[in-house]
Formats: C-alpha cells, structure tokens, sequence
C-alpha cells in the first residue's frame, strides 16, 4: 500500500500525503488522521560470508511511530526496537547462530505489518579432491550452498581459464568434466573459483593435481545424469538447464530433442558445448518429454528427462486499502493461482483470523465484513502459498466519519490517444461516500452515453474516445456547491510507419533494422527501446556490437550466429506504446563435413561417404571432393587437389583410382557463405599395381646434327607407372622402303639419341610404357628425321620488276636443301644503305616497299634451314625512277627592320632526283588573307626577302621544293616583324631554388625588340635569388635563376631599434631635401628638354645596321648647367629620367610596383654603374644577367 493512499467507504480512493491533498480544508483534516504500520523496504533472502555481509532490511512507516521485532525460525529473536527494524550481527555471537528462515514485524496500536519469510545460509567449509589418473575424469568444485547459485570460473595457478571444448566441458553443479583425458591435460594447477556477485565474494578452492597415463577408445557413458530416465520438477518462470555430459573415446557428439514434439517450438537453447538444453524462463508449454543422445564411432548412450512445470502463487486480484464509515459492508477478494492450487489465509494485525465474530464470513479468498464499526480499523493480511513460496498483501481498513470533499485537483488536462479509453478523476473524501455526478459541455448528464462508466472512485470513463470527445467535463458532489472541472485532449496515435525488417545477412557483417515512427507533436520524446527475443538490448554492450541511431534504426556490428533471432523495436511514449518485429537470420560458413568413411573398395574404385556439418541457416549446394596422393610426392610436397563437385543433397561418391597409388580424402561444405573448413582426412587407401594404361604423348624428333637421330617424347607421370620397375621401350626404323626391321632400345626417360642415321633421313619411331608387370598398349608410330644440315645450292632465275618505290621479286625453290626449308632472306643495299627480307618457305615471290626513288639497287637470295643458310645467288642491279623531293631540312625567319623578314633554309635531306628550284609564300595568319608566291629557278639559293610587311601583323611563310617529279611537301613557319617583341618577367625569390615557382608573384618589364641580346635590371637586393623567364606570347623560352652579388641581407636587422631610428632620420632629411629642390626649380630652373628631344629625333633617325641603333652620349650636355647635383636623385622617377639616353636600361619601380626603363640599341656591355640615376653604397647595381638572344627562341620552328 503506497503512503500516499488511504480509502474511504467501499471503493473510494482517497490521499493521505499532504503534499497531494486539495483544497486547503481537507488538509487539515488529514493531519489528525492515524496511520496504522506500512511496510517500505523489506529483506531478501542470501547466503553470508562474514558479520558483516548479514543486514536484513525492515523499514515501516506509521502514526505513531511502529515498533519492530524479529522471528527466526518461529521463535522470537533479539529485543523489541524503535525507528528502524534492520537486523545485523552482533560481535559476540558466532557466524553460525544466524544461519535460519527470519519474518519482521511492525506495529502500533491501529495494526501489525509482517513481512514474507526470507532465508540467510551461512558460508561453509569448502572441500577440495585430488583426481586420479583414468580413462575420464570429474574435478569436483563443491561451492558452498547459497540461495543464489554462484559463478563458477575453473582457472590455473597464473588466473587463466581452463580451455574448455566439447570433451572438457562444465557442468551445472560447477564441476569439471572430462570425457576422455590426453597427456596434454595433466597440471597440478585445477582450481575451481565460486563467484558471489551478490556479495562481491570470489572463493578459490584448492588447486586439484591431474596425471595422465594412458589413452584408448571408448564406448560413450554419461557422466551427468545417470541411469536412463530422470524427472524435472521446475516453476513457471524459472530458468531450467537439462544436462547430458558423456565421456568416451574419441570425444562424443550429443544430440537433443523432444519425444512429443518439436524442440524448435520450445524456448530452450543448446549451450555449453551442446552439453546443456537451457531455458531461460521455462513456460507452461515446454511441459513435456526430452531426450539427449551422446555418440562416437565406438557407439552410444541415450538418457530421456520428463520435465514438468508448476507455478508458486500469483495474484489474480489483490483487495484494496479502503475508507469505510461506520455501518458499510466490506468485501476483500483475494484471489491467487499457482500449480499445486494455493491456499489462502487471513490475519488481521498478523494474527490469525478466527471465525468468533458473526459480522465476518471468510470464504475461499473472500473476507466479508457486515455492519463495520471504529473497532474495525486494522491491518489485514491475505496470504497465499503451496509448496514453491507463498505471496502476502496487506490491507487497511480505516471505518471513519467525515465530512464530503473532492480531493482530485481542479483544472487538470488529461491527453489520451485515440481510440483509447479515458480516465477522468473525481477523487472524493468523506465519510459516508459522498455521491458524484458528471456532466460534458453543455450541461448534458454523461451517464446517457453507452461509451461511459462511472466508477465507485468517482472516476468516470470514456470507451474508444475520439477527437470529438475533446472538451471541459465538470465533477459535483450531489446536495452540495463542491465541484471540480476537468480538460480532455485527444492525441493521435503513434504509428510505426516503417518497422524492422526480416534481414539475412552474411556472419561477420552488419546487419540495420529500421524503425521510423510518427508521433503526435504534443507529446514529449519518446523511448526507443530494442528487444531481441524479448530481452532488452543495452547499446552501452562491452562489444559495442549494438548501436542505436537518433532516427532509432538499430545497427549490429560484426554479427555472429548467436545474434539470429527476433528482433522488435518499441516507441514508448507518456501515452501509448507500439511496437514492430522483424529478425536477423545470420548465415555462416557450414561446419565441416564429419564421419568419413571408405566403402566398397575395389581395385580402382571405392565409394566415400560422410555427414555433413551444421549448416549454419544456409542450405548446404554443394560439397567438394579432395585427395591427396602420397605414394609418389615427398611428404613436404604433398597437396590436396580437387576431384569432384556433388550437389549438397548427396554424401556419398565413388571415385576411380589409379594403380600403385596411396590416397587420403577429405570433404568440404559449400553454401552461400562461402566454404566450410576441410573435413578430417580419411585413413589412408592403397591401390595394387598393374600394367601401364598408355604411353607417352609428344613422341617427336629434336635432331640437330647430321648422323644423329634424337627421339623425345613428354614424361608420364608417376601416377601413370602403375607399378615399380617402370622405364619407356623406344622403336625405330627407316620409313623409306619395304623390309625394314623395328630396332628396339629402353630408357628411363627422354631423349633417346641413334647415330648413323644420315642426314635429315626420316624414320618411323614410336615410344611403349613398360613397368615390372608388363608393357603398356602398342604405341602408333611417328615420323621423324635425323640431323639437318646447310643448304647446297642458292635460288635460282632471281626477276625483279620495279614500279615507283616497290619491287617484284621472283626465284625458284632451290634443290639440295638437306633439311627443313624454312624460307628465304632477300639481301638488298645501296650505298650506306642495307636491307634484308625474310619471307617463308612457301612463297616465290616477296613485293619489297618503301625503296628510296633515283636510287640504284643489289639483290641477292639465299634459303635457310635451322642449320643455317645457304649460298647467295648471283647479284641483280636495278635502279628506282626520280620522285618528288622532300621538304626542305630547316626553316628560318630573320627580321632586319619593322617591314621585312629573311627566309633562310636548307635543301631536302631527300631530293630523290635533280633540284631544279623552290617555290617561297607567305599570307597574314587570318582568315581570308591572300597568298604570294615567289618561284625560285636556282637550287643553290637558300634565302628570300620579303619587303612591304606590315609591323604589327603576324605571318605564316611557306617553302617547298621541286624536281621535274613535282612539289615535295611544304615546311611552315610562322613569324613577325621586330616590332613584335617579347616580355621579360622576373620575381624575386627569397627561399631555396627548390621552392615551387608558381607561388612567386612575377613582374613583367615593357615589350622588348626580339633584336635585343640583352635587358638590364636595376634596384635588386645584393646576395637574393632571383626567377629569371623571357615569354613570348604567354610561351616561356627561356627561364633560369640567378643569384646577385653581394652580402645576404641577415634576417631581423630591420627590426633593430637604433635601425629604424637611422632609416626614420633619413627619410626626413630627404623630404627637406625634396621640398628645398622643388622651390629652387619653380624659381627659374633650367634644363636641357631641348638637347633631349633632339637626341630622341637623332636616334630615331639613324639607320640601323648589323641590329644594332646609334650611339649615344652619356656628357653632361644633357644635363641642366644651372640643376644642382644635390637634386639630380630626385629625377630617377620622373618621365624625363636621363636612363632614356643611356647605353643600358635602368629599371625601377613605380608606387603600383611596374618598371620604369627604356631600350637602347645593341651594343658592348660595359660593367660597372649602367644606369643614369646614382648608384648606392648599400645596393649596388648588378651587372646584367646574361640571357639568351629573344630572337634565337622566337625563329624556333613552329
């Protein structure tokens, strides 16, 4: 009974807790109200290892405050005690004193409370067997007993676990069984450890020693049970393991089933090595018959268990703690099932019921009590029990007179789905019941609808409500102004719209189960909860093997065969639960086949048969047969080889052997996982010998020289001798002629080598197995030749008949060839040229192409054997006709002013006849442009002007040359005027030379004459590496790094202090400086503009010869007599510079970071200060790098 609840009057619920009783008047009637005993924790039974694991629990609640004593074993024990009824041990008692079955009990004066009996064991003296040797064996574990069974871990003396199989396997009472022992098993190290969780105890028992002398097959006997036939006796609910541990060797298999049904259609499991049959929680219907079996080669042995199911008591229907008022009748039905039936009994006050009061009638699990007085205020008890336990309740019943009031809170929202039955609380307190009325919206009565019902509570409900039952519902107590309001919101279902699927999956793999669901948007998040075959799935698992996503798809990883089964997802709101099942069917490799056997042996034939393995839920499609040979392959070279597929459905196939051999099999599973693990081989099968079946394949002749005739012929294989004594008889003759008589010779192998035979004679020759039982089949002969050797005479009547470039040539086969013709060379040269043609020993005739034209030829034909060739024919000259040349070898362009180019070109390296001159052309590179056409007579000119060019346009030239044959094909270059310079661009790179290129930022001077061999950079830093590139449009030409003269600058300097100072000082100083030169020049400064723009005239005036333009002079005429030399720096950036008039480029940089420089004519470069502006101490310029002629790039052929 929860603390919070009291009743009053039959079947009024009522609250007693303060803090949920409303309004405020109730409450302070409440708080007079006593409150008889109310059991909160209560113990549990367990078993005990010291004093201080002994704490049983007995905790009650009361007014006044209960007091509790203690029975053990129905005597009284210890002394009466307040606040807390908790039992521990007492320093002076022995252990053994606390061993026994103990009840509590609470009481004040309005009742007694009693718990259900529990039971305490005490820990006892653990006893530990020393094993002898034996054909099997049992290493006992003896726990001590405990009302929980204990963990039970077999290790050694290092904490290792025992390796445990199906021949060493643990049984249920926690002993270790051996079905049969090997040598390897022997230690002295056996320890068996019983695990407590309980009580966080682990108890070793002492170490066990085993020494193995001996090993022999035995005929299966079971350890574990004994005799045919055993009875199980278990509860509903319970979990039950039947066990069958045989021995016996080799180890037994153990197989189950149900005599008087399916297996499958129970809930039990195989576990342990198929030792146990586990059910984890037995039902009703795994009632039945059930049979192991355990069996080797040597035989079996069958044990059967009847298992039948029971039930301890459950309740049915337990009576409530209720408010009565003086006069009511009161009925408490206590109702319980169980198998045996249980039987029922009534306390009050933890007294026995006695049948004294005529106002009490007991009947079964009925107690009725008429006419109620205060007297009958008391706790009663109701307890069920057969010979599993026994259940107890306990019920209050409180007879009191109080006045009506509504407990239940007003205003409160109920959300029901829909659908779904709603609950609307009116919840009364008073003494008699007060009588309760409901009414909808409207005022109309509820009672009217069949949908509602209303309960003694005061509660009504409403069946099957829909969305049209949302609304405000008002509770009244009858004859009276008190009433409450109550809000019905009606929610939609939660609805799984995609659940868990039936998945097969591969064992190893992942495996995902959907679970997408719709929920009403008024509700909060809901639980997502996985279950597999009922239980729930935890995603925090040790292996993480489960995951779980936000959308609830579940997620297995690396599945296994043990995770094949049920799986549902249920969405769990504050509302409604649904759910979905679907499953996992892991699919594995089968286990391999089994039980290998060899039957109807013949002499090259027996039948192999076999079991095969677990499939592991894929059909078995196929097994493979394998055998291996040892007979005649060292062991290190054995090898298993496939024989023969089967269909799955066969286990059994006959296989032809061959004679003299020794054979092993083996088998394996093949289902859509792949293959299982290769079966343990079969005995070994030895064939008898016999005569060879064949003879040798490949009979030939390899002879090479004259006189020799050499026989080969493919090796058999040992498989193939069938006997010992085994070597090849090799027979010969002329096969020429009539009478010629079988020579015979043996050998134990290839070549087989006769003399005498002449040269390239043929012979008839066969090869014959012979083993020490006889000769194998007559062999068909083959024809064969003795040694080759050169041929006698050359080709004869050599023809050849020429057209253009090709030649016809034909020849006669020649006589005298002493061998196999394999074909001819054609030997043909001219000078500095030779060529050879090989053709094949059936043709006549060869076509030889690709000859040079005006060329004069020598032919020669000779035959070749594998011995060589043979003499040459008589020469043949013929000559090819004249042809159209080729194309000139070179062509360049060169450009002596802005309106005209030179063509410059070589002759064709080819002029296959006499040069009689060239045609030269040219047209502007557009689209609809004209061509000229200049025809050269002589052969001996290589070059062509082209005048009236215009500066600025680009042009495509063309050259070809002729014979009296015709044009040769053109060679094409394109080129423009000097006007069309190229872009020098440089950056400066101040990390290693291997630093990608591409990241530097580059800076491109003004367009360069390509006539210019040189281009001087100003303003770079002493001792820095520098990109130089020359490009042509956007082609790089030319490109190399260079690294300035001069001392690196050392990083940091600029971010000294007394730096900075210095660079500030000067900075000022020069803008004084400045500003001082500005005013002096605004006042009447002269300077030399004119002398200036005469020089530009004069320089564009000159003529320009040899590419180079007309000097100048650097004199201090072209200076301002008045300028002073403080302000000549002032002019390095100004656009009349004096750098326009120098003999070299001085480059600087602008505030946009563009070079200011100009372009003189070619002349000497001169080291030293090139440039016209001063030169600096600090950054002195550098001479010019040296960079190749733009215009040698830029006359590069196309």
């Amino acid at each position: 009974l929860p603390a919070s609840v009291l009743q009053c009057g039959a079947g009024q619920q009522s609250h007693l807790s303060f803090s949920v009783l409303s309004p405020q008047p109730v409450q302070s009637v409440v708080n007079i109200i006593s409150q008889p005993p109310v059991l909160t924790e209560m113990p549990a039974s367990y078993t005990a290892f010291s004093r201080d694991d002994i704490n049983l629990t007995c905790e009650a609640t009361g007014n006044p405050t209960p007091m509790f004593r203690w029975v053990k074993d129905g005597n009284e024990f210890g002394s009466e005690r307040t606040g807390s009824g908790s039992l521990r041990a007492e320093e002076d008692e022995p252990l053994s004193t606390y061993q026994g079955t103990y009840r509590c009990y609470a009481s004040n004066n309005l009742g007694t409370a009693m718990t259900h009996a529990v039971q305490l064991i005490i820990e006892r003296e653990r006893i530990h067997k020393k094993a002898e040797e034996g054909e099997s064996m049992i290493l006992p574990c003896n726990p001590p007993k405990s009302s929980i069974r204990p963990n039970i871990h077999w290790m050694d003396s290092e904490m290792f676990h025992i390796t445990r199989n199906d021949r060493v396997v643990k049984g249920l009472d926690g002993n270790l069984y051996f079905a049969n022992i090997l040598k390897s098993d022997s230690r002295d190290d056996y320890t068996c450890h019983a695990q407590y969780p309980d009580a966080r105890t682990i108890l070793p028992n002492e170490p066990v020693t085993l020494t193995v002398i001996s090993i022999s097959n035995r005929k299966p006997h079971l350890f574990h049970p004994s005799g045919l036939h055993s009875s199980v006796l278990t509860v509903r609910g319970n979990s039950l393991t039947l066990e069958c541990i045989p021995r016996g060797l080799p180890t037994p298999t153990v197989e189950w089933r149900k005599k008087d049904g399916n297996i499958k259609d129970t809930g039990a499991q195989l576990k342990n090595f198929n030792r146990w049959l586990h059910f984890r929680s037995i039902s009703q219907e795994d009632d039945g018959e059930y049979e192991c079996k355990a069996s080797n080669s040597q035989g079996s042995a069958v044990h059967s268990f009847t298992v039948t199911v029971e039930a301890k008591p459950y309740w049915v229907k337990e009576p409530q703690s209720l408010l009565y008022a003086p006069g009511e009748t009161v009925r408490l039905d206590c109702q319980a099932e169980g198998i045996p039936t249980p039987t029922i009994t009534w306390s009050i006050n933890g007294l026995h019921l006695t049948g004294t009061d005529p106002r009490r009638t007991v009947s079964g699990g009925v107690l009725i009590l008429r006419d109620v007085e205060f007297a009958d205020t008391a706790v009663y008890q109701c307890e069920a029990f057969n010979k599993h336990g026994s259940i107890l309740t306990n019920t209050y019943i409180y007879v009191i007179e109080l006045p009506p009031q509504i407990l239940s809170s007003d205003g409160v929202v109920y959300q029901v789905i829909e659908g779904r039955n709603a609950s609307l609380d009116c919840e009364t307190f008073g003494s008699p019941r007060p009588h309760v009325t409901w009414e909808g919206d409207g005022m109309l009565p509820l009672l009217s609808d069949s949908r509602v019902s209303l309960l003694t509570n005061g509660t009504i409900e409403l069946s099957n409500v829909g969305h049209d039952d949302s609304g405000t519902y008002t509770c009244s107590i009858r004859h009276t102004n008190i009433s409450i309001m109550a809000h019905l919101e009606v929610l939609n279902r939660t609805v799984i719209l995609n659940g868990p699927q039936h998945v097969r999956t591969l064992n190893g793999t992942s495996a995902l189960l959907d679970c997408h669901f719709y929920k009403d948007p008024r509700l909060l998040d809901p639980q997502i909860v996985w279950k597999r075959d009922g239980a729930k799935i935890l995603e925090s698992s040790p292996d993480d093997k489960y995951i779980i996503f936000e959308n609830a798809t579940l997620k297995l990883t690396y599945v296994q065969l043990e995770d094949t089964g049920n799986y549902s997802c249920e969405v769990i709101t504050s509302k409604d639960h649904v759910a979905a099942t679907g499953s996992i069917t892991v699919v594995a490799r089968p286990d391999p086949p089994h039980s290998l056997t060899l039957s109807d042996v013949q002499d090259r034939s027996l039948t192999l048969s076999w079991k095969p393995g677990r499939s592991h839920n894929s059909h078995i499609t196929e097994f493979i047969v394998e055998a291996r040979e040892e007979q005649h392959t060292p062991e290190r070279k054995w090898r298993w080889e496939e024989w023969k597929w089967v269909s799955g459905d066969i286990n059994h196939l006959e296989l032809m052997l061959q004679p003299y051999s020794t054979y092993r099999f083996r088998v394996i599973g093949v289902n859509e996982a792949g293959r299982s693990e290769p079966s343990q081989h079969s005995e070994a099968h030895t064939t008898p010998p016999a005569v060879p079946d064949g003879n040798p394949t490949g009979v030939h002749s390899d002879s090479t020289d004259p006189g020799f005739l050499v026989i080969s012929w493919d090796e058999m294989d040992r498989l193939t001798h069938n006997a010992p004594g085994f070597e090849y008889k090799v027979s010969w003759r002329q096969a020429e002629g009539s009478n010629q008589f079988w020579s015979h010779g043996t050998t134990k192998g290839p070549p087989f080598v006769v003399n005498g035979t002449g040269t390239y004679t043929p012979f008839e020759i066969k090869v014959q197995a012979v083993n020490s039982l006889g000769e194998g089949p007559a062999p068909v002969p083959e024809i064969g030749h003795s040694g080759e050797d050169t041929p006698l005479e050359a080709p004869g009547d050599v023809t050849v008949k020429v057209i253009n470039s090709t030649a016809s040539v034909r020849w006669e086969t020649p006589q005298g060839v002493r061998g196999l013709l394999l074909g001819y060379r054609h030997g043909m040269g001219k000078e500095q040229e030779n060529r050879v043609v090989e053709v094949g020993s059936m043709k006549n005739s060869e076509e030889v192409t690709g000859l040079r034209l005006y060329s004069r030829y020598e032919l020669s034909v000779t035959a070749f054997n594998s011995k060589g060739e043979g003499p040459h024919s008589p020469p043949y000259h013929f000559s090819t006709p004249e042809g159209a040349p080729g194309p000139p070898a070179s062509l360049r362009l060169d450009s002596p002013s802005e309106t005209s180019i030179t063509l410059y070109w070589t002759p064709p390296i080819h002029t296959n006849g006499v040069l009689l001159g060239y045609f030269v052309q040219f047209k502007q590179d557009m689209e609809g442009s004209t061509v000229e056409v200049e025809e050269i007579m002589d052969p001996s000119l290589t070059h062509h002007v082209w005048d009236g060019l215009d500066p600025h346009s680009s042009y495509i030239f063309t050259v070809t040359a002729r014979t009296a044959a015709g044009e040769g094909p053109p060679i094409t270059r394109k080129g423009t005027t000097l006007l069309d310079g190229g872009a020098l661009s440089f950056t400066v790179a101040t990390s290693s030379p291997e630093t990608n290129v591409a990241k530097y930022n580059w800076v491109e001077s003004e367009m360069v004459n390509s006539t210019q061999g040189f281009y001087s950079l100003a303003g770079l830093q002493p001792g820095t590496k520098y990109w130089l590139t020359i490009m042509h449009r956007n082609y790089t030409h030319w490109k190399e790094q260079v690294k300035t003269k001069g001392p690196e600058v050392a990083g940091g300097f600029a971010t000294q202090g007394w730096f900075i100072g210095l660079i500030s000082a000067i900075v000022l100083l020069m803008l004084i400086l400045l500003i001082l030169c500005f005013i002096k020049r605004s006042k009447g400064g002269k300077y030399a503009v004119k002398d200036k723009e005469d020089g530009q005239v004069d320089s564009e005036a000159r003529p320009m010869k040899d590419e180079t333009f007309g000097e100048y002079s650097d004199g201090d005429e072209k200076r301002s007599i008045s300028q002073p030399s403080l302000c000549v720096g002032s002019k390095l950036g100004s656009d009349d510079s004096l750098a326009e008039y120098g003999n070299s480029v001085d480059i600087q940089f602008n505030e946009d970071g563009s070079f200011i420089g100009q372009y003189s004519g070619r002349e000497p470069v001169h080291h030293g200060n090139e440039s016209s502006g001063p030169a600096s101490p600090v950054n002195p310029v550098p001479p010019p790098p040296i960079a190749p002629s733009m215009s040698t790039f830029l006359d590069r052929p196309s």
